[in-house]
């Protein structure tokens, strides 16, 4: 008996007490949410003007063209034996490194220039686009 009752008193202090909705207390269906929206910037502090963006995409777009050129100088030797592999390309000073596998070929080229040395990756086909747009 002892065993029931205090079986009982455990169970009663861990389940949860329900009581029933009246009418003036709002359901779920009802109750208002606290979640606010953002909008806008994750770090609104950044702002860059028209010329610093700008600057950018001609950094880019320089970058891009010397590392067309090696590419294209390059590109009709292992078009014909490794088409379709990747070709990641280091134009200051002019390395290129070849694997069937992107990231294997990164790794090659992180190995030979450690740091925040920029590559750029190009896919050994007539278009030399790595991806799908």
């Amino acid at each position: 008996m002892y065993l029931c009752v205090a079986l009982h008193d455990r169970l009663s202090s861990i389940t949860p007490k329900y009581r029933y909705w009246s009418e003036a207390e709002p359901t779920m269906t009802e109750a208002k949410s606290t979640h606010t929206v953002r909008r806008g910037r994750i770090f609104p502090q950044i702002q860059w003007t028209e010329q610093q963006k700008a600057k950018r995409r001609a950094e880019r777009q320089e970058f891009h063209q010397r590392s067309q050129v090696i590419f294209d100088r390059v590109k009709p030797e292992y078009i014909q034996t490794h088409y379709n592999w990747y070709m990641v390309v280091e134009p200051e000073s002019g390395n290129y490194f070849v694997d069937r596998d992107e990231e294997v070929a990164m790794q090659m080229a992180r190995i030979k220039h450690p740091g925040t040395v920029p590559l750029f990756l190009f896919r050994i086909n007539e278009t030399g686009v790595s991806g799908t747009i």
